[in-house]
């Protein structure tokens, strides 16, 4: 998978664009994602990533920044050695470009706030 343009609401991932957050597996983009709480990050909203076991959860937290990553999804995900990078999603897109050629990544993804 390789994520080729993201703009505010928008992302195109090989060559199909979405308008809406998505999770990125190994395979597959689930265009049909939300969170239970819109700007926290929980264990229950990537359980999808989970079964693909990846070495590392990208987390686009919105183009500012504003959604949080709960501690126990960290905490949860380090127990089972998946790193978490959380970074705004402009230059969470750039990260997993770089890790997905080596490593075997998964993205969650907020494409506004």
């Amino acid at each position: 998978m390789r994520i080729e343009v993201y703009e505010f609401g928008r992302i195109t991932i090989n060559g199909r664009t979405y308008q809406q957050d998505v999770l990125i597996l190994p395979d597959r983009v689930i265009d049909t994602w939300w969170r239970r709480q819109g700007h926290l990050l929980q264990i229950a909203d990537v359980e999808p990533i989970l079964l693909e076991a990846p070495e590392v959860l990208v987390v686009g937290q919105g183009m500012p920044g504003k959604m949080e990553v709960d501690r126990e999804l960290v905490n949860f995900l380090a127990a089972r050695q998946i790193e978490v990078v959380a970074l705004p999603t402009q230059q969470a897109c750039a990260r997993f470009n770089e890790l997905a050629a080596t490593r075997k990544v998964a993205a969650a993804l907020h494409l506004t706030c």
